[in-house]
């Protein structure tokens, strides 16, 4: 099977982008969809020919100014697939016209997040917004509007599921970043290593986030945790991310379930808004790890250090060492420890 040959551009000004409503056609893949202006390849075309002709067949302009930012490979999930040129564009001549494949209206760019798009376009538009550079992406569909799969200049994505306040998925899969630039609820789990100490307390095992990291480099943060990926219960996820993050091996046995957790975050990294929206399963495990058994992930955990309950909690409250703990969650998990007697 030969793959279509597409391209798909949006036209730029004052913060806005010029979109396409899909409304006309009765038999179209992208009906109900808000999409760029563009179409099928012309035997003989660049992608360059098709996008001119295309934004002028679609919009009565013609291009004088425009961009290749990356190259989409489309894959429907029933058995056909495209190459589509994604370009965008700041100059033009010409007159706008009416377009006979929908409506066509300029939506201010933080607004279109709020069309409805194609999941997997939420993920070029991040990298619009972002300027990234020139980028290959990979989108995989399941046959029906939900993402399957996303590639990123040949490196698996993050997919979660999004989910409602109780815990039951939407049906919606959605890119990492693309989840944490819109704020949407998702699941992660959280895991919280403890030992006795000889103050007849606890000690909590904490990492030290890599300088690396999206969010709150170089933060102290519990023990081990992560975003449960879709698909993914959130004890495979706690078992999973304590033998990357960690190298610590455990058995579900070792895990007890203190209860949910819930966090709604906003903060900027690197110039950009983070928006976090976490319904998180809370585990604790009670392990005196001796330094000699951790293996760190070196792109995630600096480091680790133990830290006595009341120290930490004066530590965090008064905001003595970087982090991005919870105060009520640390005593959540203290108190399950102390009423079910595990140490």
């Amino acid at each position: 099977m030969q793959p279509e040959v597409t391209t798909l551009c949006y036209l730029e000004r004052d913060g806005q982008y010029l979109m396409l409503h899909r409304v006309k056609k009765e038999h179209d893949v992208n009906k109900g969809k808000w999409i760029g202006v563009g179409g099928h390849a012309e035997e003989g075309e660049s992608p360059e020919d098709c996008v001119i002709r295309e934004v002028r067949e679609e919009t009565g302009l013609t291009l004088t100014s425009y961009r290749l930012r990356g190259v989409v490979t489309f894959l429907s999930g029933k058995g056909d697939y495209e190459y589509m040129f994604l370009f965008t564009a700041s100059g033009w001549s010409g007159e706008e016209t009416a377009c006979d494949e929908g409506d066509l209206e300029w939506v201010d760019k933080d607004k279109v997040w709020g069309l409805n798009i194609w999941e997997g376009d939420k993920i070029f538009f991040r990298l619009l917004d972002e300027d990234a550079s020139f980028f290959s992406l990979k989108l995989v569909y399941d046959g029906t509007d939900r993402l399957g799969r996303a590639v990123l200049n040949g490196t698996p994505m993050e997919l979660f599921d999004i989910i409602e306040p109780d815990g039951t998925k939407t049906g919606v899969r959605a890119e990492r970043g693309v989840v944490h630039r819109d704020g949407r609820l998702h699941g992660t789990a959280h895991i919280w290593i403890v030992r006795p100490n000889r103050h007849g307390s606890l000690d909590y095992l904490l990492q030290k986030r890599s300088m690396h990291k999206d969010s709150y480099p170089g933060c102290y943060d519990i023990s081990s945790a992560g975003h449960v990926q879709a698909g993914e219960s959130a004890e495979q996820t706690a078992l999973r991310e304590v033998r990357e993050e960690l190298g610590i091996d455990a058995a579900p046995e070792d895990l007890h379930f203190v209860g949910i957790y819930k966090i709604t975050d906003d903060a900027y990294f690197y110039g950009r808004e983070f928006r976090d929206r976490e319904r998180s399963s809370d585990y604790v495990m009670v392990r005196d790890i001796p330094d000699e058994d951790f293996h760190l992930q070196a792109d995630e955990v600096d480091g680790v250090r133990w830290m006595d309950y009341d120290e930490l909690r004066e530590a965090v409250a008064a905001d003595a060492i970087p982090n991005c703990i919870h105060l009520d969650e640390i005593r959540m998990v203290k108190e399950y420890v102390e009423d079910r007697h595990l140490v």
